[in-house]
């Protein structure tokens, strides 16, 4: 599977402080669908996403019935993007 969409960075404050972008709702409603096949517990996806030329493998985060893409420090700063930023990313899940 491999989805491709635009976001905006948003800060989480949560146990864990990160900057996600969230999984537009037709995307999330796909990963849904595939996510039985996917998952590895609790929901979490395993991913490759690719922001501008900086690529990297996360895992999506189950919120509020739609998906969170993490956006690793160092990847926002060799992007030259911060909060608030809208993004283009490509998201690529393999299955299990």
């Amino acid at each position: 599977m491999d989805l491709r969409f635009r976001g905006e960075i948003i800060h989480w404050r949560g146990p864990s402080p990160y900057h996600y972008v969230a999984v537009p709702d037709p995307e999330a409603d796909e990963l849904r669908a595939a996510s039985s096949l996917v998952s590895y517990g609790w929901g979490v996806i395993p991913v490759t996403v690719t922001l501008g030329g900086t690529r990297w493998s996360t895992s999506l985060f189950p919120k509020d019935g739609g998906y969170l893409v993490p956006i690793k420090d160092a990847v926002r700063r060799a992007e030259g993007v911060g909060l608030g930023d809208q993004v283009s990313l490509r998201v690529s899940v393999a299955v299990r």
